[in-house]
């Protein structure tokens, strides 16, 4: 089977349009920004408030803009179009006490999932889907 593959454009940094959903609630389109950097998937607690999703706390964290309790939540996650979208069902997500943030896109599931280019000077960032296998110990 040939591997799927989305395309982004983007201007200054690596946004991909996202919705999340809970329920019977449901974000508008929101731009995240891909942040290899990150372990997960972190929303503000704005968006979690809004769709109601009941929160479990995880911890407390430094970042880059500060220190922040972080709560789990679990979400339906949408990336992309209508003509063309990955959905992720029951996703693990990590909500910030801050409302501060963008959303960002970490490595869990995000970086699994794809092989990532980013073509910067042609304003795209591209995601080629992977097939997961698993390897013998």
């Amino acid at each position: 089977m040939e591997p799927l593959q989305y395309i982004f454009e983007y201007n200054d940094y690596p946004l991909i349009p996202i919705k999340f959903m809970s329920g019977e609630r449901e974000t508008p389109y929101i731009d995240a920004l891909l942040d290899s950097g990150g372990d997960f998937i972190v929303i503000p607690h704005a968006i979690a408030k809004y769709l109601g999703v009941p929160l479990k706390k995880a911890g407390c964290v430094d970042t880059a803009g500060g220190t922040t309790n972080l709560y789990k939540a679990t979400v339906q996650m949408v990336m992309g179009s209508s003509k063309r979208k990955i959905t992720y069902s029951d996703l693990e997500i990590h909500v910030s006490s801050r409302n501060d943030i963008p959303v960002l896109l970490g490595r869990h599931p995000i970086f699994e999932d794809h092989e990532i280019l980013f073509r910067k000077y042609h304003n795209q960032l591209i995601l080629t889907s992977v097939e997961r296998t698993t390897v013998p110990e």
